[in-house]
């Protein structure tokens, strides 16, 4: 299933991809997708429907973060193999983990807005996954059975932020707007495997970023059991498990950073495009 949530008149509504590609409201069968919405059971529940009977919304709604309620949005870093090399970094022993804002979250295709006195917002396209039930202590082979989903996730970084403000890089990574998430959850029986996706994004119609999920240093499966001998992971919360080459920092001879008027598009097979407008805090 491809699961999302879409506004309506201010009101966040839940709703299911078709076949065909239109929005189903699930409004009647379930009241949000939030962690408390992720289990195998309701998820089961839901695959049962016939979306053909479910009630159609609106033409082309706005949509919103495909998970509500995040408790916490996890990021993992230098973990392509390919990216580490662009940026002149080795790698690393352990998956490097730092957190992003959860208010940071937006939608698929909301507009990324660039906070006072950025000079340095760079793009990241990265498989995002999405914990549907408690993992604590969780072994390797076991992970992926705490998965919901997979999504795509923009870790918009502004890399002054990040480098030159001193202390971690949460700093860059938690400004409003820089975490789009979506534009659907997609559960994970139709995920056959997480580690053999393609990942692109392009910016004003170039393609700048283009890689594999099976060149991460650490795969989601790793990633998870890991982080959960740190942490309990809750349903809902989710994991960006890192991006591939071609960010804007890394080019030479000079770094390319986003721009008012700049449009970024991602994607990642089998789970949607994401498009979003780059313009100027106006506050």
């Amino acid at each position: 299933m491809k699961l999302l949530r879409y506004r309506v008149d201010g009101e966040i509504r839940p709703g299911l991809l078709d076949n065909a590609g239109a929005v189903r409201d699930l409004s009647a069968h379930v009241p949000d997708f939030t962690g408390a919405q992720l289990g195998d059971e309701t998820l089961s529940r839901l695959a049962a429907l016939d979306p053909l009977q479910l009630p159609l919304a609106a033409s082309a709604p706005e949509l919103a973060p495909c998970v509500g309620q995040v408790g916490k949005l996890l990021c993992i870093g230098l973990n392509y193999t390919d990216h580490a090399e662009e940026m002149g970094m080795a790698l690393p022993e352990h998956p490097i983990l730092f957190l992003k804002a959860t208010s940071s979250i937006s939608g698929a295709n909301d507009d990324v807005v660039l906070p006072r006195g950025s000079v340095a917002t760079d793009w990241e396209v990265e498989l995002g996954a999405v914990i549907g039930t408690k993992a604590k202590y969780v072994a390797e082979e076991e992970a992926l059975n705490h998965v919901a989903g997979y999504c795509v996730v923009n870790d918009v970084s502004e890399r002054d932020f990040q480098t030159k403000l001193a202390g971690q890089w949460t700093k860059g990574k938690s400004c409003d707007t820089f975490g789009p998430v979506g534009p659907w959850l997609v559960t994970r029986d139709e995920v056959e495997d997480p580690q053999k996706l393609w990942l692109t994004c392009d910016v004003n119609g170039t393609r700048r970023q283009t890689g594999s999920t099976s060149r991460m240093v650490f795969s989601v499966a790793q990633i998870i059991s890991h982080l959960s001998q740190l942490m309990t992971l809750h349903p809902g919360d989710v994991i960006a498990t890192g991006t591939p080459p071609g960010v804007g920092m890394g080019i030479k001879p000079e770094p390319v950073y986003l721009n008012p008027g700049d449009v970024m598009r991602l994607e990642i097979e089998g789970l949607g495009v994401q498009t979003q407008h780059v313009r100027a805090d106006a506050q």
